[in-house]
């Protein structure tokens, strides 16, 4: 018979596993507390850093319908369910296990598929939302800026053919005017 504590701790890792954008399954061992919390203050608000039984992860990714990570939930094995974006929670973990050699990703579970460790650093590498929206608005302002230009160049062309057209009739003109007091 299942004791309640496990089967309450099954329950929230399965809900974490629901609510979570993506996770990112990593190995702990040799990390200190200190280092711990390090770690949960670089993921911040965008992931919660959770170490559990890898009985009890299994059992709760399986009610959770996540499946691909089995291979991944052996050793000392800490999961970031990220809640923000995935790739400020990607460059969190890839930066500290640079810094930390004990922490070792294994991989990962997002949008319904298992993540190997390569893609969790190509989504890492990747420009945060903030910044793409930036791009994005930044592109389209230029594009804005063309497309007024655009529309004004025929009306500034026809401006300065008049004007020339003007200057002509002027220079027309004044030459009459100086060739017929010659005449007479």
């Amino acid at each position: 018979m299942a004791k309640p504590d496990k089967v309450a701790a099954v329950a929230e890792i399965a809900e974490s596993f629901r609510s979570s954008s993506a996770t990112v399954v990593t190995q702990y061992t040799g990390l200190s507390v200190s280092q711990l919390s390090q770690l949960r203050r670089a993921l911040g608000t965008s992931a919660k850093y959770r170490v559990a039984k890898n009985t009890l992860v299994k059992r709760a990714a399986e009610d959770a319908g996540v499946q691909g990570l089995e291979d991944l939930f052996v050793g000392a094995t800490a999961i970031a369910f990220v809640e923000g974006e995935a790739v400020d929670a990607a460059k969190a973990l890839r930066d500290f296990a640079k810094d930390n050699n004990a922490l070792v990703i294994k991989g990962g579970y997002m949008d319904g598929k298992a993540l190997s460790v390569d893609e969790i650093n190509r989504i890492a590498d990747l420009d945060s939302r903030e910044v793409l929206l930036s791009k994005a608005a930044g592109a389209f302002k230029a594009k804005l800026s063309q497309a007024a230009a655009l529309f004004q160049a025929p009306a500034s062309q026809v401006a300065r053919l008049a004007a020339a057209l003007e200057e002509k009739q002027r220079n027309a003109t004044g030459t009459e005017a100086a060739e017929a007091p010659a005449e007479s």
